[in-house]
């Protein structure tokens, strides 16, 4: 059983890397630097999966905000907690937003959608979004590789396959367990700031 999700992860664990980092992403380059250490991706495939995943989905939510403002998932997006901060901020400093947007856990969508409605110049996101998405997976995916360190050093260079799969599983659960309770702290203070 092992064999057969080791080799899924090494057939198919960049796509997964890139899939994961298109929407919210932590835990997926998180994990794409992991296996590098553990030599099932080479390092810089897995920073280039996920740098290449960041920039599809903020450049994909820009787009619907710039193209789609009526659509109804657009309109959707708009009334979540944070939209009008995200504009906000935008609107007011449209360069430090764009570059920093990605580290913001819980306003991704809606700041790509609040950049796509502001004024912001196509040209202008696109080449800050290429400098913020690659900073962004250089920062997890060294993350993710240093934790595969530390896991090695801790556990011993005897890590067998299912060790390995078992201790990805736990650092990509331990990023989806903090991310959602950054968000819903942040999401908890945008309701109380509304009211």
């Amino acid at each position: 059983m092992t064999d057969a999700i080791h080799h899924l992860i090494e057939q198919y664990g960049l796509i997964a890397v890139f899939l994961g980092c298109v929407a919210e992403g932590e835990s997926a380059a998180l994990l794409g630097g992991f296996f590098a250490h553990q030599h099932v991706f080479i390092l810089w495939q897995a920073f280039l999966a996920a740098a290449i995943g960041a920039f599809v989905g903020d450049t994909f939510f820009f787009i619907l905000g710039r193209s789609f403002e009526d659509h109804p998932f657009v309109v959707k997006l708009k009334g979540r907690p944070g939209f009008s901060h995200a504009y906000r901020l935008v609107s007011t400093h449209p360069d430090i937003f764009v570059l920093s947007n990605r580290f913001i856990y819980g306003l991704r969508l809606v700041g790509g959608i609040a950049a796509g409605l502001s004024g912001i110049a196509v040209t202008r996101f696109v080449i800050l979004n290429v400098i913020s998405s690659m900073v962004w997976a250089g920062l997890f995916t060294t993350i993710g590789y240093v934790f595969g360190l530390g896991a090695e050093r801790i556990v011993g260079q005897a890590l067998v396959r299912h060790e390995r799969l078992l201790i990805a599983l736990a650092i990509g659960l331990a990023a989806a367990v903090l991310a959602w309770f950054i968000a819903h702290t942040i999401a908890k203070k945008e309701r109380s700031k509304e009211t």
